[in-house]
């Protein structure tokens, strides 16, 4: 578990424990020898992260589009800036590189970016591990979506379960660690049936 791809705000909230937070992540990342892979921005906690991990000589590689560069919101102090034409691109480049991603709190990108990678993960597309840090439960709303979405047929309980959450650092990298991808093959079958049923 070596490039941890981390969304995050370009805001730092209202709450201060969102930016304590990020810190702490920033903090246990590095102590694990990770490099970050995220948007490249120099703002709100996507800064703080990225500052944090250069601070402990740790490889930081940002993915930015060039609207956004020409918006003066790149992170100029980072390793390595990739820029690109579209948000598809930086998310595709993400997602190739990433060995497992972490979504921090933060705006309807960090939901575009982290729904993306949740599908991904639950088809198959890649084995990687995709966690929900949730800080001041912030995404406990979205937790109890995902639980009522396979309480209604439209996610196998696998699905949803393989999802990790959690408000600790230390205890979400090591699960992302442990990570087993849930199997897909049965779940295919399953629905097969129900459009012939």
């Amino acid at each position: 578990m070596k490039k941890i791809c981390v969304f995050c705000g370009s805001s730092m909230g209202f709450n201060p424990v969102y930016r304590e937070k990020a810190v702490e992540l920033g903090r246990v990342l590095a102590e694990n020898g990770c490099e970050l892979l995220y948007g490249g921005g120099s703002v709100g906690l996507m800064k703080v992260i990225a500052d944090v991990m250069l601070e402990r000589g740790c490889k930081v590689t940002g993915t930015i589009t060039q609207h956004l560069m020409d918006m003066h919101v790149g992170h100029s102090e980072i390793d390595e800036m990739i820029v690109v034409d579209s948000m598809a691109e930086r998310k595709k480049y993400l997602e190739d590189e990433a060995d497992g991603f972490i979504a921090m709190p933060g705006g309807i990108g960090t939901m575009d970016e982290f729904f993306e990678v949740y599908v991904l993960s639950q088809l198959r597309v890649f084995d990687k591990p995709v966690a929900l840090f949730n800080v001041n439960g912030y995404y406990d709303g979205i937790i109890e979506f995902i639980a009522h979405i396979a309480k209604e047929g439209f996610m196998r309980k696998e699905h949803a379960e393989n999802l990790i959450v959690s408000d600790d650092p230390k205890d979400m990298l090591e699960k992302m660690k442990q990570f087993q991808p849930a199997d897909v093959t049965k779940w295919v079958v399953e629905i097969k049936e129900q459009v012939r049923g």
